[in-house]
């Protein structure tokens, strides 16, 4: 599993008072926790107004680099702003993210199409979210064959399907699940991401929600999340998943992780 590590992110209050007292300590040891548990890449998100955006991303990318060369996720809703971003990047990361809504993907598909960076994409388009798999898979098909135009290979692609909250849902993930399925089938070397704690908004104890949505996406084809790596219960379910699923050869991958501390350590 890819591992997308979401805790620098300005919409979460901790993080957003770090930004605000310039608290570089903070943000340091969270980028280092992150890539101790086992982060593909840390995924960096202001969430401070337009005008300071750009230079709090430079901020916060400096300093995460200063204690991980674990890629950076750059992430914004304004594209132009992560085509920016990426020149504080020591190394290709991940552009976090495109859709077909407006110009995002004439804007960020020329910046990226000779580059090893590789792009989330989200499903919707300038209609929003559609709610049945057939749209979905119809804005997917046209995304794919603007990165065609692009020669942008399937392989850098993390496509996010949308996940939505589960008490709004009438067939709970089936549709997802659905779309996952079907987006593997027709690139089977595509990743499919999603942020995972979206699916258990306003219900109760949503850690259990969150394990069991990421078992069943992952026996879909998800193999890509933005997610918290210091969750230790989460990420010793996906190793276990992994394991199940004959994704990892004689559990040595789940031996490893839980031997590195990544979970089963005993709780305070």
């Amino acid at each position: 599993m890819i591992i997308i590590g979401e805790k620098i992110n300005g919409s979460i209050p901790s993080v957003a008072k770090a930004i605000a007292e310039k608290d570089a300590d903070f943000i340091r040891n969270l980028a280092k926790a992150q890539t101790e548990a086992g982060a593909t890449y840390i995924d960096v998100c202001a969430s401070v107004e337009d005008s300071i955006e750009l230079e709090t991303m430079k901020w916060l990318i400096d300093l995460v680099q200063e204690v991980t060369d674990t890629p950076i996720a750059v992430d914004s809703p304004n594209v132009h702003t992560c085509v920016e971003a990426m020149k504080f990047c020591n190394k290709p990361g991940l552009f976090n993210s495109v859709s077909l809504e407006g110009d995002k993907i004439d804007v960020a598909f020329p910046a990226i199409a000779d580059t090893k960076w590789e792009v989330v994409a989200l499903l919707n388009d300038d209609t929003g979210i559609s709610k049945t798999a057939e749209q979905r898979l119809n804005v997917f098909d046209r995304l794919m064959a603007k990165a065609k135009e692009y020669n942008i290979d399937p392989s850098r692609f993390h496509i996010d399907p949308i996940i939505e909250m589960l008490c709004t849902s009438e067939d709970g993930i089936n549709m997802v699940a659905d779309v996952i399925r079907t987006i593997k089938e027709k690139y089977p070397t595509i990743h499919v991401t999603g942020a995972v704690s979206n699916i258990s908004f306003n219900l109760p104890a949503r850690r259990l929600v969150n394990q069991a949505f990421t078992v069943l996406a992952m026996n879909a084809g998800m193999d890509s999340a933005i997610l918290d790596p210091l969750n230790q219960d989460l990420m010793g379910l996906i190793f276990a998943t992994e394991a199940l699923m004959g994704e990892d050869e004689y559990c040595m991958e789940y031996i490893s992780a839980y031997r590195e501390g990544v979970f089963g350590a005993k709780k305070k």
